[in-house]
Formats: C-alpha cells, structure tokens, sequence
C-alpha cells in the first residue's frame, strides 16, 4: 500500500516557530513529526511514500535527502495549494488502482499501522473509505463523528459549539481507488476533505480506534504539551 503525507500547511497558527521551520519538521523528543510518520509507515508495510511540499520545501526535501529512507519518499511541489481532495487527485497515477493511505503528517499519531490496514481489509460491505479516529479533550476544535453499531460514520461535526460526543476524526484515511471518480466529478482543483468528501460518503465511512497515541499539533499550546507528554514507552511503533 502506498500513501500521501500532507505536509504542505503554512502552520499559521504555531509562529513563530514556523517562521523558520516547516510544521512537519518541528520536533518532538528530538525527532520531527515527519520521520515518526515515516519511519512508523515504512515499518508497518506502508510505501513508497508520496509527500507534498509548500512552505519552506526546501527544508523538507534536505531532510528527506539526509533520511535512511529516501529510496522510499518521493515529493511534489504545489505552486498553488490544492486541499487534501485536490493534491489527491493530481497525484492519482501514483497510487494506481489499489486503496491508499491518506495522512496529515503535522499531526503526532502513533498507531499499529498494520492493524489499521488489517481493519479497512475487513470493513463493512460498501464502505470505501476507513478513517482513523482518536478521544479528544477538545471536541469543539476537532472534527466530532458519530457512528452506528457497526462503526460507520453516520454523522459529522466539524469543530462545531457543544460537539455532542469527544469522538474525533483523526484526519488519516485508507480511501478506496474509486475516490477518484468522485473527485473527478466535482470538476475543480481545490478539494477540501472534511467539508467536500467526507459529508459525501456518510454512511459509507468504516472506522478504526487508534488507543495509543494522536495529538493535533495545532496550536503552541499543543505542541509544549506533546512535547510534556509523549511517552518514550510508545517508541516501539514509531522508531527504529
């Protein structure tokens, strides 16, 4: 399986460390956030590696130059950005016609990548894409799901007043080649996936509970407490 690490954001709200650094680049007990997802993804079977460029692309593809595992990463330059949906769908020759992993790589999320695979293999008859999800502290800031009994995403919040449950969207996928059809359709290059794909297939979203580890690192606020409290313990799935 191959997969898409979105690290093109502009980290507006983390300045002015972002001034000088990429947000997937800031570090967490002395590793950037980038090579936890690298590093966890290739060890689970998940690669070659995709990852798209933006701000400070030059930093980026330096550290992948230098990383252990370059042979597996290949970058794209956006001159313009494109959404998650958008970068999606301009890169679909790379996946070809196999499901995908989808990944927000400015997020700290570590997880038994093999079981999640495992899980989208086993989903429900008709649903084509499985989202990660995680329990926040902070619902009204993260996009909240509600699932029936079989664990399909029946209804979605996105960081919405009074959320009514701490159920989140952790905002990493495995997404079913036929995705492209409908990107395809909506005839634009600027996708959003929470507000143009998700609400379209409701219903038809499996889930999978990451139980160890998921940080958003949004804000300043959150990044000092990742740092405060990610657990070394937890190292096994994410480090060589």
């Amino acid at each position: 399986m191959r997969a898409l690490l979105l690290a093109a954001g502009l980290g507006t709200r983390l300045q002015p460390i972002t001034d000088t650094v990429p947000k997937c680049l800031i570090e967490i007990d002395g590793k950037p956030l980038l090579e936890y997802w690298v590093s966890m993804l290739y060890k689970g079977g998940v690669y070659p590696l995709l990852v798209n460029l933006y701000h400070h692309a030059d930093k980026v593809i330096n550290y992948i130059n230098n990383s252990q595992y370059r042979e597996y990463i290949m970058t794209v330059l956006e001159k313009e950005l494109l959404g998650t949906g958008g970068t999606l769908l301009k890169n679909r020759d790379f996946f070809g016609n196999e499901p995908l992993m989808l990944v927000h790589a400015d997020n700290l999320s570590v997880f038994d990548v093999r079981s999640f695979v495992n899980c989208h293999l086993n989903r429900p008859n008709g649903c084509e894409i499985t989202m990660m999800t995680f329990k926040t502290s902070t619902p009204h800031t993260c996009g909240i799901i509600q699932t029936d009994e079989k664990g399909c995403v029946q209804d979605f919040y996105e960081k919405v007043t009074n959320p009514p449950s701490d159920m989140a969207n952790g905002a990493v996928y495995i997404v079913e080649p036929s995705i492209f059809d409908y990107l395809v359709n909506l005839k634009k290059e600027f996708i959003d996936f929470s507000t143009e794909v998700i609400p379209h297939y409701m219903g038809r979203i499996y889930t999978f509970y990451n139980d160890v580890y998921h940080r958003d690192i949004g804000t300043i606020e959150s990044y000092k407490a990742a740092c405060k409290e990610f657990p070394r313990r937890i190292s096994q799935y994410a480090t060589d």
